[in-house]
This record gives C-alpha cells, structure tokens and sequence, in this order.
C-alpha cells in the first residue's frame, strides 16, 4: 500500500532514501529509530503515510502524517501569506512646469496621501514646446516637492531628463 512518488516537496513512503529513520508518531510522540520498511508498515496500520521530515539530519526524520491534509494545510498557509503581503505600487504625478499654486497644492495632497499608504510617487514633470529651454525652472518645482515631503518621503530616485519629461521617484520613509 505505496502512494505515488511526488515531485517536489517532502519526500514519501517510496521516496525515503535511506534505510533506517528517527519515527515520530501522529501525536508528535518520538518512537525511535527503525528500519524505513518498519516504518512504513506502522504508518500503513495506522492509515497514514510516513513523510521525511527532516531529511538531512542523521538518520532523516520521519513522520506519519495524512499527505492530502499536509498538503492541504501548506496550501492554506500559502495563501494567507499571500493574502497579508502588501505590494508596494508606483503612483504618478503629472505636472508643468508653469504649474499655478492652487493645482500644485492639489498634487502635493494626492503625493502626500500616496506616500501615506505606502505606495512609491514618480513625480514626472512635462516640457511642451519652448518650455524645454527652460529647465531651471523644473529642477526648481522637483527642488519644491522635495522639500514639502522632505519629513514623510526620501528620494529613491534624483530628478533626471528623458527625452521631454524630467523625472523624480519618491518612496516613503
């Protein structure tokens, strides 16, 4: 009564290597160490399969444990990791460089929330036309921003040019 060899994870009744193992019982009871055909029969009395737990430790831990369970079990866990991890996004703001008070205190809102939920703002300031000529002006407006979020957020990444847009990558501290 062998189930199937399986592919990755812990090894199985068929898979275990060696040919005696430390056997803990269902009850996390130590039974000792016996020989892995030993083992396997006594997991088979029981209904369960004998699963290596430990496989580099000398001689390899051994377990009888219900493997659809196991494996269940690990799958549940998994996905509550997966659920609980916060993913960090990368939120933009768009500006001009001749950009008007009222507007600009609006984007610091939107950049000062962002940076509040932990999210990553790329600040990315367009040039049209002769506006171009005129960089100063942008490095002075991306100087500004940095300023007002200088307590919540650190530069991750200082004001560049590419092609004609000046951008700044800001990441909460």
């Amino acid at each position: 009564m062998m189930t199937p060899p399986v592919k990755s994870g812990p090894r199985f009744n068929g898979m275990i290597q060696s040919d005696k193992v430390r056997v803990i019982d269902q009850d996390g009871e130590n039974i000792g160490v016996m020989y892995t055909r030993e083992a396997i029969e006594q997991a088979a009395e029981v209904g369960l399969d004998l699963v290596e737990v430990s496989p580099n430790a000398d001689p390899p831990v051994c377990k009888f444990l219900d493997v659809g369970k196991f494996r269940y079990e690990a799958q549940k866990k998994a996905n509550a990791q997966r659920k609980t991890q916060k993913t960090q996004e990368i939120k933009e703001i768009k500006m001009r460089p001749n950009i008007d008070d009222h507007d600009y205190d609006v984007k610091m809102r939107n950049v000062n929330r962002f940076i509040e939920d932990g999210d990553k703002v790329k600040v990315t300031l367009r040039f049209r036309g002769r506006e171009l000529s005129h960089q100063q002006l942008g490095m002075a407006l991306l100087r500004r921003v940095q300023d007002d979020t200088a307590e919540v957020a650190k530069i991750e990444a200082y004001p560049r040019m590419e092609g004609r847009q000046m951008l700044m990558v800001l990441s909460p501290k």
